[in-house]
């Protein structure tokens, strides 16, 4: 099983990026595909969720409006556009994909950096 995410970097405040998130290694149209981040000294938080046929999205307040998840299962790629970047996006993005209690993948983790 592998999650391998993508496209993270370092942008100037007000710009966008787009990570991408891909799966190998099991079913992942069957999986709920989410994003998190961490910043240094934070806890992790929920960044955004999308369900298994995409129909389903959910935003932490903090990137309504700004960040947009979406999926290819074709592609098994899950990503993440975010536009209006903030400083305070700075953060390491991990993507997680879910079925079930005790049943979830992690990647490795993008470091996005935002400067003012």
């Amino acid at each position: 099983v592998q999650l391998v995410e993508s496209g993270g970097g370092l942008v100037q405040s007000g710009g966008s990026l787009r990570l991408s998130c891909a799966a190998s290694g099991f079913t992942f149209s069957s999986y709920a595909m989410s994003w998190y981040r961490q910043a240094p000294g934070k806890a992790r938080e929920l960044v955004a969720s999308i369900g298994t046929v995409g129909g389903n999205t959910d935003y932490a307040d903090s990137v309504k409006g700004r960040f947009t998840i979406s999926r290819d299962n074709a592609k098994n790629t899950v990503y993440l556009q975010m536009n209006s970047l903030k400083p305070e996006d700075t953060a390491v993005y991990s993507c997680n994909a879910w079925v079930g209690a005790g049943n979830e993948y992690w990647g490795q983790g993008t470091q996005v950096t935002v400067s003012p």
